[in-house]
């Protein structure tokens, strides 16, 4: 694999306080893919402070995101008011997603300009749209992607030959790299049925813990908190994929952009980076307030809390990140296409990170690279 782009941000590295309602909030979990769509609900308003009133070129922005782990920057940045007081007197207008797909639906049909989403939505969206309807713009979140198995049955990852293993979604980020390294074990799994010398169930991440309990699978590779969830419940982590990349760090979700907005209202855009970029650096420096953020946004939008035995383990796997590691996302797509899930898409140009590197540089922080995906 590539090596990964500098990060410009730390690990969460300590556990968070009981935080959403795990149903919903592991229902949000299991969409990243190249297919399905699911329902979107509206967030409230978040209004700037009225004491700044800076003039931007559109009154209101509408910023997507899923109410889950790895979307944290937007969780904390909208909670705490730190991508509003960036925007002075343009009005954020939150949209909450339950897939990727739904989400560049949105982009594609104008109702959302600002999305935070995963890699495998990204590409299938801007090759979808022809190169002409978003620009990953940032990073926001690595890691947080577990293989958890039952003790009983596998102690080794060769003990994975012959089980059943769920991920999300046929095609979404965790089944393509769960597919990637079933081929480099030189095991053999049909990708679209995921039968094989593993069985691939794509099973949605909020029944994935009945399905557990039931025995009806043997583990999964699956986002956070549903690997903790499991976990909680008697699996344990035979595998972290963060230690498989180098530098241990792969792309969980980027912020992306509508090309239309980013070309009519570049300020804007700026603006939301700033906020995205200090509240990154805010969620480090201030890992206790971060957690009871994040704890009170999850749950105004789900109305319940993860216990701590889920929530502080799940927490402190995921890295919030300016840095888009755009190296990885490359190789991410490069398995999607050796699995024959997709074509060989033509991704240059889905990088815009002109804004991101100029507001890095104004804050004293390293620029970040596309990998020579970017905008010519």
């Amino acid at each position: 694999m590539p090596a990964t782009s500098t990060t410009t941000s730390k690990t969460v590295r300590r556990g968070i306080a009981a935080a959403a309602a795990l149903p919903l909030l592991i229902g949000a979990l299991a969409s990243c893919g190249y297919g399905s769509q699911a329902e979107k609900t509206d967030a409230k308003t978040s209004a700037s402070p009225a004491a700044d009133t800076k003039k931007l070129s559109a009154s209101e922005v509408r910023i997507g995101y899923f109410p889950n782990l790895t979307h944290a920057t937007a969780l904390v940045g909208i909670q705490e008011g730190l991508i509003a007081k960036e925007l002075g007197a343009t009005t954020i207008k939150p949209q909450t997603f339950n897939a990727g797909p739904s989400e560049i639906e949105a982009l594609n049909g104008g109702s959302l300009d600002i999305g935070f989403i995963g890699p495998s939505p990204s590409i299938n969206g801007y090759v979808k749209s022809k190169s002409t309807n978003l620009r990953i713009i940032s990073g926001s979140a690595s890691g947080g992607v577990k293989l958890v198995v039952n003790p009983a049955t596998i102690k080794t990852l060769d003990d994975l030959k012959g089980k059943k293993i769920a991920t999300p979604q046929k095609g979404n980020t965790q089944d393509v790299a769960f597919l990637n390294w079933i081929a480099d074990k030189g095991w053999k799994v049909d990708p679209e049925s995921g039968k094989g010398d593993v069985s691939v169930v794509r099973t949605d991440n909020k029944v994935t813990p009945d399905a557990f309990k039931q025995g009806s699978i043997d583990g999964a590779w699956v986002p956070e908190p549903t690997a903790s969830k499991l976990v909680s419940e008697g699996a344990s982590v035979l595998l972290d994929e963060t230690d498989l990349w180098p530098d241990k760090k792969f792309v969980i979700t980027n912020v992306i952009v509508s090309q239309k907005f980013l070309k009519e209202h570049p300020d804007v855009v700026e603006a939301v980076l700033r906020g995205t970029v200090k509240t990154n650096e805010w969620i480090n420096a201030n890992p206790d307030r971060a957690k009871t953020s994040a704890n009170a946004a999850l749950k105004t939008l789900s109305g319940k809390e993860l216990e701590p035995a889920v929530i502080d383990p799940a927490w402190k796997s995921i890295l919030v990140t300016d840095d888009p590691l755009a190296t990885t996302l490359k190789t991410e797509s490069d398995w999607a296409v050796k699995a024959k899930l997709i074509e060989q898409p033509d991704l240059t140009g889905i990088y815009d990170l002109t804004l991101l590197n100029k507001v890095l540089k104004a804050t004293g922080k390293p620029e970040v690279t596309d990998a020579g995906l970017g905008t010519k």
